[in-house]
């Protein structure tokens, strides 16, 4: 059946993975393509999209595929092994079905744009013709580390204390990734982070939620073996270059933040003057890294806001609960909102990839406290390679002590080297938002990706 162009240039279809850190970045890209005339469905898992209770998706449309858990999802599962292993056969069936629906219709798609985790995704889009993009939602110097992992260039478990790979600096083994630093720690996540790069010589196009000038080395050195193209940051537009009016937000969400509550408090406190402290939407503290920074928090002496999410609230200290009367404890909040107050002089955050590029956008020093994952990785890199932040250094236990959260909140609000680090988080403010604006680096790769989508 000839496909029907009608007003678009072309139709893609947007898969990400069902977590709302993988969400975000692209349906943000999502809005990008349709300003450009691109037209857009976003594939939701059933059971995710019954969890969003936020959705403003704009002129997006949305179709579903199952993961096999429809009522339940990954909480569903007896584990994250075995929801895997049923997403991966049952995902293939279920998006094979629908773009053969679309294909009858007068909607047909031409291009898949599917989240490096669900990298079966491609498989089924070439089945059907149509051309295939990977997003990688974590940053081009981790995928790096992968895609080196997984080719066996670094060898597992580890047996050397430093590592020099193409595009990056000298990192410690404890730079690395969690999943290669502590090998056989989740293994379910394991699996799924190195078969990213089963099938990327197959892709068309390999998009990256960063932009040139932040990872340029790594990006010149990755762009030689995938079509690359960074086209972040992924951030709602009215936070950095302001050409997609209204777009405040990105659309969904998996929570309800307490926006009233949290903005007020913030305008009744001083330029520069409060700690925002947040950890993600995924991992927790235990109970001994909650008491140790809530002590932290407290002998600071500054204002701080916390989110602590609802599961997480019991691991408190009752009397820290009862005496903290410099605090605002919130079970969810509009992070952009937040950032961008001029009552928040820094962010203590896990450094999760998106926390960490919103810092960025919105030039907001860090206090890097990184829990697993990637996330050890973009500490070393906010604190040494772009000098926007401060890594708070965990003991032989791995716990951040009270005495190290105290001293670094200190040193970035009232010394020196925090004016310093704070004048380079406004430098890279402006670089990000220099990237995604008209004729910049992303700007141009997201124009050449849709003129390439128009001439397919």
């Amino acid at each position: 059946m000839e496909k029907e162009k009608k007003n678009y240039v072309a139709h893609c279809l947007v898969l990400p993975y069902p977590a709302q850190g993988h969400i975000n970045p692209m349906l943000q890209f999502s809005k990008r393509l349709v300003e450009r005339g691109v037209k857009v469905t976003l594939i939701t898992v059933i059971s995710n999209w019954k969890t969003i209770t936020n959705k403003n998706l704009r002129s997006i449309e949305v179709e579903s595929i199952s993961d096999g858990y429809d009522d339940g999802g990954l909480e569903a599962a007896e584990s994250l092994e075995v929801y895997k292993d049923t997403f991966w056969r049952v995902g293939p069936q279920t998006l094979s079905e629908l773009l053969q629906k679309l294909a009858c219709s007068n909607n047909p798609a031409d291009c898949v744009i599917y989240d490096a985790f669900l990298p079966w995704s491609l498989d089924v889009a070439k089945k059907f013709g149509l051309l295939g993009a990977a997003f990688f939602t974590q940053s081009c110097s981790v995928n790096n580390i992968y895609f080196h992992a997984y080719k066996k260039f670094v060898e597992l478990p580890l047996s050397r204390t430093e590592f020099l790979l193409p595009g990056l600096p000298k990192l410690a083994s404890g730079d690395l990734p969690s999943f290669l630093y502590k090998y056989g720690s989740y293994p379910g996540y394991f699996d799924i982070i190195l078969n990213q790069f089963s099938n990327i010589d197959k892709a068309d196009w390999v998009l990256a939620n960063t932009f040139y000038e932040l990872e340029k080395e790594v990006v010149d050195w990755l762009g030689k073996i995938w079509p690359l193209k960074p086209i972040g940051p992924s951030v709602p537009s009215m936070f950095l270059d302001k050409r997609l009016q209204d777009d405040n937000e990105y659309g969904v969400s998996m929570f309800d933040p307490n926006i009233e509550a949290c903005i007020k408090w913030l305008d009744e406190k001083p330029k520069d003057s409060v700690v925002y402290v947040s950890f993600g939407s995924m991992a927790g503290l235990s109970e001994e890294q909650t008491e140790e920074l809530a002590c932290g928090l407290r002998d600071s002496g500054s204002y701080f806001m916390w989110v602590v999410r609802a599961c997480e609230q019991d691991k408190l200290p009752k009397e820290f609960l009862e005496t903290s009367e410099k605090s605002l404890i919130v079970t969810w909040c509009p992070q952009l909102q937040v950032l961008t107050h001029e009552a928040v002089g820094c962010f203590l955050t896990h450094c999760g990839w998106n926390s960490t590029l919103e810092a960025v956008s919105l030039g907001v020093p860090m206090i890097a406290m990184p829990l697993w994952t990637d996330q050890i990785t973009n500490a070393k890199h906010i604190a040494d390679a772009w000098k926007m932040g401060i890594k708070a250094v965990a003991d032989e236990k791995e716990i951040v002590r009270r005495g190290t959260i105290k001293h670094c909140i200190k040193e970035m609000m009232e010394t020196e080297k925090g004016n310093e680090i704070k004048n380079n988080a406004i430098k890279w403010k402006n670089v990000a938002k220099n990237s995604i604006d008209e004729g910049g680096s992303s700007d141009k790769n997201i124009e050449d990706f849709v003129a390439k989508l128009a001439h397919c």
